[in-house]
């Protein structure tokens, strides 16, 4: 039993992140046609695309409905209609007390994470209906059920995002489309390596580590697949056990 993602069109929205980067290199890996979304980052987007054969790159504010709309008139050009599209862009800012926290960050992450996946939603999911099969797969996080002081304009938006991606799941299902979410917790990265000041959080997860990004790809590109058909409206955290969600 393998992932096969062959000839399949997948979009990754921030795909220049780090965690974008390994999922776009493990959606190409396991035989998609990645489109390569930016938004700032166009030479780490160019140098994905050197990467991954047969790979496009476009850039758009996903923030934006007629950007968004151009996005996909472009990658449709180039690749054909995504059949999966992970919406992983988010807009980072400085976190602070809700007392403190300026209202543009509580915008900046409704744009983000809300509109963003709305738009996507809007833009890409016609397709998929035609065709009777898609994957809708939204970047999540382990804060959305935390809500740890200084999180409140991430954790908004973040918990606004799930609302929108559950009840689409109910909507888009009968066309045999999926949309899930994936929920990474305090990921091991470049700007976020392993540390001393990392080892309170690993002692509070079961596993007693955090993850790498290749964990997080991993669950994405399955969540992607065939093996994946029957699951949908699922908000899955990928963090050792960090956070648990029950019944």
């Amino acid at each position: 039993m393998k992932i096969d993602l062959t000839d399949r069109v997948a979009l990754v929205t921030g795909a220049t992140s780090e965690l974008g980067r390994v999922m776009a290199r493990t959606l190409a890996a396991c035989g998609a046609r990645v489109a390569i979304h930016y938004h700032q980052s166009a030479e780490k987007a160019e140098a994905l695309r050197r990467e991954l054969p047969g790979s496009f790159v476009v850039q758009a504010d996903v923030t934006k409905q007629a950007e968004v709309a151009r996005m996909r008139e472009n990658v449709v050009r180039a690749l054909g209609a995504p059949a999966i599209i992970v919406n992983n862009a988010v807009i980072q800012y400085t976190w602070t007390k809700v007392l403190e926290q300026k209202p543009d960050d509580y915008r900046s992450q409704f744009e983000s994470c809300v509109l963003h996946n709305v738009l996507m939603a809007q833009a890409f999911v016609p397709d998929m209906i035609v065709k009777k099969r898609g994957r809708v797969i939204g970047i999540n996080t382990e804060c959305a059920m935390q809500n740890w002081p200084n999180q409140s304009a991430y954790v908004s938006g973040k918990r606004g995002m799930d609302g929108v991606l559950r009840v689409l799941a109910k909507e888009v299902g009968e066309h045999g489309i999926t949309v899930n979410q994936v929920a990474p917790g305090w990921t091991v990265s470049e700007n976020r390596p392993e540390s001393e000041a990392s080892e309170w959080y690993r002692k509070q997860v079961p596993l007693r580590r955090r993850g790498v990004e290749q964990e997080i790809a991993n669950v994405v590109a399955f969540l992607a697949s065939d093996l994946a058909s029957f699951i949908t409206g699922a908000y899955i955290p990928v963090c050792g056990g960090n956070v648990m969600p029950c019944i």
